[in-house]
């Protein structure tokens, strides 16, 4: 049943963002910051860990996942370092996953090599 959740909540958000993309004249960078802004916004009103929780990889593996894991590192490096872990907080909670992101399509355009199509 997990796996379901995971697949319908995840779907849904992508069907969801494929119809602002669809009906609206917004640009796809702005969506990807209208969804992390949004993760961010639902983690510091509390509602997004018992969304995560219950949906799992569904929620946490979009966008909207990405911007709760910056607010959670911004409020946790605020607790320890004060106001200087506003600015550390993001990079040190999202840099695996960045990094992973970076070493994996590095790895992807060594072995299919990309080209610009003609």
């Amino acid at each position: 049943m997990e796996y379901i959740r995971a697949f319908l909540v995840g779907g849904l958000i992508c069907m969801l963002v494929q119809i602002l993309m669809d009906k609206t004249k917004m640009m796809p960078g702005r969506i990807m910051v209208l969804l992390v802004v949004s993760g961010s916004v639902l983690g510091f009103l509390g509602v997004y860990e018992p969304f995560a929780e219950w949906a799992g990889a569904g929620a946490t593996v979009p966008l909207l996942g990405f911007g709760n894991t910056l607010w959670k590192g911004v409020v946790k490096a605020m607790a320890e370092d004060g106001v200087l872990g506003i600015f550390k907080g993001g990079f040190t909670a999202s840099a695996v996953g960045i990094s992973g992101a970076l070493v994996f399509g590095y790895l992807g355009a060594i072995i299919f090599r990309p080209g610009m199509k003609e």
